[in-house]
């Protein structure tokens, strides 16, 4: 797996992104050769041919990205993953359509985008026919033993088993025999006949506790046989894009690499989020006396509405957003997670939680310094009280300012259970972790992307 923005993807994904960048401008350069002819040269490299097929190329990427067609699990149902492609083809064909139109500069020359269009419709199916059956192939995927017995060895191997996009295949676990109950000697003797039958490339150790049980020597010579040996907990973090809680040592968070919060990197940090928040309110002011209205009009009660939240270091801040449910919604509950189908929610409410455009007052918490603009999402006191109980480790999304988006809520779902909080706190942890400017942008671009869909809404 590659690192990008502090987030681990697998390198097929990367040669299918990197592939096809590459396909879309040799189709247009190949499209302008054929209808320019000599005058080709003249157009790609005096009239800056080039830079207009890189951008569309960079276009064609984000209408892939946004259709999912680099979500690698995806590319193996081949009727929808060709379908996707087609209805994105589509629409790149109507946006070459109406830049030539508004803009005829942009033009290439007689025919030249209607030509590479073409070209790249019946490259791209041929590429992805090409990538499916190349990584489906043997000699593409690494052959992993497992080398555990618990429930954490057995999480791994379902993992492995459901990511085909990872090219990891299990060969072996010690769980498979039994109850895994294999002695320190039987182990040893079972990965060194693996590694002189050449069957294997890489061990992942999945013991939930080592002393006395751990082939130490036979683990250091595969390791100078040049197979890979990885610990289950820092695989999982990169395949899961979590920090599982269950069985973490504090040792890990102590000695790991990460959690440097360093003053410089927050106050750049806390400016960035000042500038998006001060856009995003810019952006939305028209909609704001429309959106003030419709609450007013659907149901009585004020238009915004304020709830006590846990912010950053424990503090307890008024979060504001537009008011969704009615008045009385909490009268006679008290402090309650909102359900699905919750039928305290108005017809306007349920319209704005769809489209998020319930959370824009959010962007004056920003500014004020209540929150960021990326973080864990803020929880209300008498949740914390409970999940803190629950939950081991949960003070520690505390330890940066909460934030209107964030890692948990474009990987899991909302949350309405302490088991829910659990999982959204792995992924609050692997954030914390993992910090960077780079990681802050790729989650608002996928907070983008989530909400055009408009996945995850309550």
């Amino acid at each position: 797996m590659v690192r990008l923005f502090n987030v681990y993807y697998p390198v097929r994904t990367l040669v299918l992104v990197l592939g096809e960048l590459l396909i879309v401008c040799a189709s247009f350069i190949l499209a302008a050769m054929i209808r320019l002819g000599q005058d080709s040269i003249l157009v790609l490299g005096y009239e800056n041919g080039i830079y207009k097929i890189l951008a569309i190329a960079g276009v064609a990427l984000v209408c892939f990205y946004c259709f999912d067609l680099y979500d690698t699990q995806r590319v193996f149902p081949g009727g929808e993953s060709y379908f996707r492609l087609l209805v994105v083809l589509g629409i790149l064909s109507f946006l070459l359509a109406g830049l030539g139109y508004f803009f005829p500069g942009f033009l290439l020359g007689n025919d030249v985008f209607l030509v590479g269009l073409t070209i790249l419709t019946l490259a791209l199916i041929g590429w992805r026919w090409v990538y499916v059956w190349l990584i489906s192939q043997p000699f593409f995927r690494e052959r992993v033993y497992v080398m555990g017995s618990g429930e954490r060895a057995q999480r791994l191997v379902e993992a492995l088993r459901s990511r085909r996009d990872l090219g990891l295949e299990v060969v072996g676990w010690a769980g498979a025999v039994g109850n895994g109950s294999l002695t320190r000697e039987q182990l040893g003797s079972q990965l060194m006949a693996l590694r002189d039958k050449g069957a294997v490339d890489h061990v992942i150790v999945a013991m939930s506790d080592g002393r006395g049980k751990m082939p130490v020597r036979e683990l250091l010579e595969l390791r100078l046989s040049g197979i890979k040996v990885d610990d289950s907990t820092a695989l999982l973090e990169r395949i899961s894009g979590k920090i599982e809680v269950h069985e973490l040592h504090p040792s890990w968070l102590i000695f790991s690499e990460g959690f440097r919060l360093n003053y410089s990197f927050l106050l750049i940090r806390r400016c960035v989020s000042i500038i998006i928040a001060s856009i995003g309110l810019i952006l939305c002011l028209p909609l704001i006396p429309l959106i003030a209205l419709a609450v007013k009009l659907s149901s009585p009660g004020p238009v915004f509405y304020r709830q006590r939240r846990v912010g950053y270091q424990g503090r307890v801040f008024n979060c504001y957003k537009f008011r969704t449910m009615r008045a009385d919604a909490e009268a006679d509950t008290g402090a309650t997670w909102a359900l699905d189908d919750d039928p305290r929610i108005t017809r306007v409410g349920r319209l704005l939680r769809h489209l998020r455009l319930d959370e824009i007052p959010q962007m004056w918490n920003v500014l004020r310094g209540d929150m960021g603009f990326i973080g864990p999402r803020p929880e209300r006191p008498e949740f914390v009280e409970v999940l803190n109980q629950q939950i081991p480790y949960y003070n520690l999304r505390h330890i940066i300012r909460p934030g209107i988006t964030g890692w948990a809520q474009i990987r899991y779902k909302y949350g309405n259970t302490v088991e829910d909080a659990r999982q959204k706190l792995q992924y609050d942890l692997f954030y914390i972790k993992n910090m960077s400017i780079g990681l802050d942008f790729w989650i608002l671009l996928q907070t983008i992307k989530v909400i055009l869909l408009g996945r995850g809404a309550r």
